[in-house]
C-alpha cells in the first residue's frame, strides 16, 4: 500500500543520491583532509538514504496528521529559516541567528524574554564554537557596522 511515509521515503532516497552524484563532482586535492570536503557529503548522503529506505520498507501503520495550528507554526519555522539563509551573508552571523533562535525558542515556549535571551545565548555560543574553536571564517555581523 502506498503511504504518505513510503511517497517522503522515495523522495528522501532520491534527494540523497542527488546529493552524493553532487559531491562526486567536488574537486579535491591530493592533500586533502580525509573527511572532507567530498566524504562528508558521502556520508551524510548515505545516512539520508538508509533513513528513506526505512521510511519505505516499514512505514508508520497509522501516521496522526497535526492540526492546523501545528502546521500553521512549521510554516513559520521553515519561513524563518529560509529567510535565516537569506540574511546570513549580508547581515553576518550574530543577527540573523538570534534572531531565528529567538522565533524558534518562543515556538517551542511562547515566553518572550526566555526566547529572546536563548536566542541571544545561542547566537553567541555557537559564534564562539564556529569561530574560535573551529576554526571557520564567520563574519560576525555586516561589514557596513564592522566598517
Amino acid at each position: 500500500m502506498i503511504t504518505g511515509d513510503r511517497i517522503f521515503g522515495l523522495v528522501v532516497i532520491l534527494v540523497a543520491l542527488a546529493y552524493v552524484a553532487s559531491a562526486a563532482q567536488i574537486q579535491t586535492s591530493f592533500l586533502s583532509d580525509p573527511v572532507g570536503s567530498k566524504t562528508f557529503p558521502y556520508i551524510i548522503g548515505t545516512i539520508a538514504a538508509i533513513c528513506g529506505l526505512y521510511m519505505v520498507i516499514r512505514p508508520d501503520k497509522d501516521p496522526e496528521w497535526p492540526d492546523l495550528p501545528t502546521l500553521g507554526r512549521l510554516a513559520v519555522a521553515l519561513l524563518a529559516l529560509i529567510a535565516y539563509a537569506y540574511m546570513l551573508k549580508p547581515m553576518g552571523f550574530l543577527i540573523p541567528t538570534a534572531i531565528v533562535a529567538a522565533i524558534l525558542s518562543y515556538q517551542i515556549s511562547p515566553r518572550p524574554l526566555p526566547a529572546i535571551l536563548a536566542g541571544l545565548g545561542l547566537s553567541a555560543g555557537l559564534y564562539v564554537i564556529f569561530k574560535f574553536l573551529l576554526g571557520l571564517s564567520l563574519t560576525g555581523l555586516p561589514k557596513a557596522i564592522m566598517g
